[in-house]
């Protein structure tokens, strides 16, 4: 059974969390299906809106799936919430990405 195939049998028998989101959406964007880990992602920050990386990895798999404006605001909100709690080294990844992102928007 895979990470992924566990952390879906944790949903279906009713646990739920903002980590078991994030570690659902963090492997299903590392197997490429952006789509789907940008709904669990989602679903972490419903739970918890001052989880740094799951803003981070949101932001991550907008690139992935080609919606560089969504995840400059991903990445804007992030740093926010990042800059915020005192996770300084969160906060200065997503900068990184953000500008990323936004140079991919500007050449387009």
């Amino acid at each position: 059974m895979t990470i992924i195939e566990n952390l879906h049998g944790m949903l279906e028998r009713g646990v739920d969390s903002a980590l078991l989101r994030y570690s659902l959406g963090n492997e299903l964007l590392k197997i490429g299906d952006a789509n789907a880990a940008i709904a669990h992602l989602r679903e972490a920050l419903r739970f918890d809106a001052d989880y740094s990386a799951a803003w981070k990895e949101l932001g991550k798999a907008l690139v992935t799936s080609g919606n560089h404006a969504e995840a400059v605001d991903v990445f804007d909100q992030g740093i926010e919430v990042a800059e915020r709690r005192g996770d300084i080294q969160a906060a200065k990844e997503m900068g990184v990405f953000r500008n990323r992102a936004q140079k991919t928007l500007d050449q387009a």
